[in-house]
């Protein structure tokens, strides 16, 4: 049976288990249900880690975005900025094509405008501190690298577009399990079709 790991930050582990339960019988999909993969940087330890433990597989779908982009107090700028943040995801292509695995890579899910988010939010629950704009721009500098390195493309941002509140959740940054669900359906997809 061929061997799929997922990697990426909390949407991944939002979706995981509904990709597993899609592919059952199909594929044997390995993930950490424990901790997520937060910053590229972050991923590439982990992906070193799976590859050490795991061996070989033959899909490799993973995302990244969201920490990449925090700008977290007292910091003045995002973890890793965007030049930072292409050059580790191709240190994490340049990983996976070492293991022998077929690379998807997953866009980041996109943020609500200001003015949608009124529907959602609660009272007291603080605003999401990403910005949509910042999202559009570390997506736009992915996809250029990754369509420059020939990788598959699984474009969950668009998907969640489709929806009138971007499957979002209260908190503004995580999904719904509808979202989840079309996510896991859309990266079923993808892996089947990277497998082929």
């Amino acid at each position: 049976m061929k061997r799929v790991l997922l990697l990426g930050d909390s949407i991944r582990m939002g979706y995981d288990e509904y990709v597993k339960e899609l592919l059952a019988g199909e594929f044997e999909v390995i993930y950490d249900d424990v901790d997520n993969g937060r910053f590229a940087a972050y991923t590439l330890w982990q992906a070193n880690q799976f590859f050490k433990h795991y061996g070989k597989f033959d899909v490799v779908h993973w995302n990244n975005g969201y920490w990449d982009m925090n700008v977290e107090a007292p910091m003045k700028e995002a973890i890793h900025p965007v030049d930072e943040y292409v050059y580790f995801l191709g240190r994490i292509l340049e990983q996976i094509r070492q293991n022998g695995a077929v690379p998807i890579f997953a866009t980041t899910t996109p943020i609500l405008p200001k003015e949608a988010e009124a529907a959602l939010i609660k009272e007291g629950v603080p605003r999401a501190y990403y910005e949509k704009e910042w999202v559009e721009q570390y997506n736009a500098a992915a996809v250029a690298f990754m369509r420059s390195e020939g990788v598959a493309v699984n474009n969950l941002y668009s998907l969640c577009l489709e929806d009138e509140h971007y499957y979002k959740c209260p908190d503004l940054l995580h999904l719904t399990e509808a979202g989840y669900r079309r996510c896991a359906e859309k990266t079923a997809q993808a892996i089947r079709k990277a497998a082929l």
